[in-house]
């Protein structure tokens, strides 16, 4: 009997035995340690906007790279800020190693950008800032110095008699507050010459109606600021139909294809791009400075550039226009 029991008692420690060397060779296999997981919560999901599909592209390398699991999880319409604020909720009851986040409020979506960094989740945001200094790190363009260049740009073309209207996207963003301040200071002096700003909730059609609007409203605007893609595409495609170009100088914000052609056109003047890709990117590194425990970076200018139709083929310009998307 005795014999017995020793025999299941050392096939029980060969059992657990060869389940523990199993498991060592499992963590050897798989590099010795689980891969992180970041939920990354963008202000939409819109295939047909370069902007965020680029800073995806940005997010998804980064992530790749570093043997990251990646979940990416975003609106439909850039302006349901509610609809954010559910999913930062629904993201910390997931337990992720990070969150990298582009909030679509200024000052609303803080309570619950907060409630991430209560719960011991590092914060990465990206793209947008806060009120509050809340986050671990961010990693966005100077929109100020953004629209100052788009400012800076357009006050060549101003005359005595100018009438200049701003196309913004998503009122209470950081980004738009933000980027018609820093329009208003490139203009300097012809600041007052600005004679509306309206808002198109990042709606290409609404901001095509709101242009038609203006147009009704103040027939001698001779030049349009548009503060991102949606906005400046919208205004831009109600001037060509009106077939007002050569009438109305149109400035825009980013670089999707469709800005590019109507550059070559004519139909902007200019286009003040940001680096999406490089954005998406570097919050990624961000979030793994943080888990190495490394001191994050604060805040990271990722950049902007003027493009013309005269500068739109340099090399440099290219690169800038084209990034490599993986996949």
């Amino acid at each position: 009997m005795n014999r017995r029991k020793w025999r299941i008692l050392l096939w029980s420690v060969c059992g657990l035995a060869a389940a523990f060397f199993g498991f060592l060779y499992f963590c050897q296999d798989s590099g010795g340690e689980q891969k992180r997981h970041i939920i990354f919560i963008s202000k939409v999901i819109d295939e047909e906007n370069d902007f965020w599909k680029l800073l995806i592209d940005g997010v998804k390398m980064a992530a790749a790279e570093n043997k990251i699991e990646l979940s990416v999880v975003g609106m439909e319409n850039e302006d349901n800020y509610e609809g954010q604020h559910e999913l930062i909720q629904w993201a910390i009851g997931q337990k992720p190693d990070a969150i990298l986040l582009c909030p679509s409020r200024y000052t609303e979506t803080a309570p619950y950008a907060k409630k991430v960094v209560e719960q011991g989740i590092p914060l990465v945001l990206v793209d947008s800032d806060l009120n509050e200094e809340i986050a671990d790190a961010m990693v966005a363009t100077d929109n100020v110095r953004l629209g100052e260049v788009e400012g800076s740009f357009m006050k060549q073309f101003v005359k005595e008699d100018s009438c200049i209207v701003i196309v913004g996207h998503v009122k209470d963003s950081s980004t738009a507050m933000e980027r018609e301040l820093g329009v208003r200071k490139g203009l300097a002096e012809h600041e007052d010459k600005i004679a509306d700003v309206v808002f198109c909730n990042s709606d290409y059609d609404k901001a095509y109606d709101l242009m038609m609007e203006l147009l009704g409203k103040y027939p001698k605007i001779d030049l349009v600021a548009g503060l991102n893609e949606y906005s400046a595409v919208g205004a831009a495609r109600a001037i060509k139909d009106m077939q007002l170009q050569d009438q109305i100088r149109v400035v825009g914000i980013d670089s999707s294809l469709e800005e590019i052609q109507m550059l070559e056109e004519g139909i902007f003047e200019g286009i003040v791009i940001q680096n999406p890709f490089k954005m998406g990117y570097l919050g990624v590194e961000e979030a793994v400075k943080i888990w190495n425990k490394e001191k994050p970076s604060g805040k990271v200018d990722s950049g902007c550039e003027l493009i013309t139709k005269d500068s739109v083929y340099t090399e440099e310009n290219q690169k800038l226009l084209f990034p490599f998307r993986e996949g």
